[in-house]
């Protein structure tokens, strides 16, 4: 019998469009973009449907992505498909918490839009992010570590891309000694900071005292943190686990590899998208991998998912 995986990508997958036919053709959809709206004050179907210059700010993106996520993973439950596990990539581990059951989608909510807030406001201007292929991890933590000014890895994602995040000269200083250490390309990122950083510490101690007043429930699956690439199967850990994930690395390589040793075999990529599913193939091409994206994903997931 396989084990299946629910996971959800993080900022950068998000796409004008995203999640509007969910909208338009599912209740349980459709409660929770307007829960979302609710709880924030903002139109949510207008930012996550509609051109507009809030989906690319950080304050925006991560509610619009996480509604989008739990908005499809409500579908999904509804039609009975239901994970061993979740794990999601940096704002995506939100989706991944839902999925356990550890918290109600509102109070994700809640906390989500105030992370993007404090995440916006941690670092207006001055931060950058670059990914960096084909150089060993190795290599690029000593040439971060040798480095002057804020800069190290924001992302393990997969064999042969890793992201690396800081102060945006330091940023530059590294990527060009990567390239002279034989990195194949260094590619800076479209973000609007430097996330996963030590300068986004600020950011996690303010959502911390946010995530102290957060209802936790009890687990009904257990999913995998980014911080430590382990499972977490109790609410003690939680709250501390998201502080520190907002300036610590996303383990997202080793959280998959530590999947895949526990026998997972079916890997099903939740919200805008097919980011994660790339990184998952590249770690292991054996294993099943799926995609939740748009509406007529859902016919195709549940059809292999039956025969699994």
């Amino acid at each position: 019998m396989s084990k299946m995986v629910f996971m959800f990508p993080g900022q950068g997958a998000q796409y004008a469009g995203m999640g509007k036919d969910f909208y338009e053709k599912e209740k349980a959809a459709k409660e929770i973009f307007e829960k979302a709206g609710y709880i924030t004050g903002l139109d949510i179907p207008a930012i996550c449907f509609e051109e507009n210059d809030k989906l690319s700010v950080t304050e925006y993106t991560q509610i619009a992505m996480v509604t989008v996520e739990i908005a499809i993973l409500k579908v999904l439950e509804e039609r009975g498909i239901r994970p061993q596990a979740a794990a999601g990539l940096s704002l995506g581990e939100y989706g991944a918490i839902v999925a356990s059951g550890v918290m109600r989608a509102d109070t994700a909510l809640a906390i989500v839009r105030r992370r993007g807030v404090y995440m916006q406001e941690a670092v207006p201007t001055g931060g950058a992010m670059a990914a960096v292929l084909g150089l060993s991890t190795e290599v690029i933590e000593e040439i971060c570590e040798h480095t002057e000014g804020i800069v190290s890895i924001a992302n393990y994602n997969c064999p042969g891309q890793i992201v690396i995040t800081g102060e945006a000269a330091a940023v530059q200083k590294a990527g060009e000694a990567l390239q002279q250490k034989g990195a194949k390309r260094v590619v800076p990122l479209n973000v609007s900071g430097p996330f996963h950083s030590q300068m986004l510490v600020g950011a996690g101690e303010r959502l911390r005292k946010d995530l102290d007043r957060a209802q936790l429930l009890d687990f009904s699956i257990p999913y995998v943190a980014n911080l430590t690439a382990d499972y977490v199967r109790s609410t003690e850990p939680v709250r501390e686990l998201l502080e520190k994930q907002i300036s610590s690395p996303v383990r997202w390589q080793q959280s998959v590899e530590r999947l895949l040793a526990d026998g997972f075999d079916t890997f099903v990529e939740i919200g805008p998208g097919r980011t994660l599913s790339g990184f998952v193939k590249k770690i292991n091409r054996e294993v099943t991998v799926l995609n939740v994206d748009k509406y007529e994903d859902l016919d195709k997931c549940m059809e292999v998912l039956k025969n699994a």
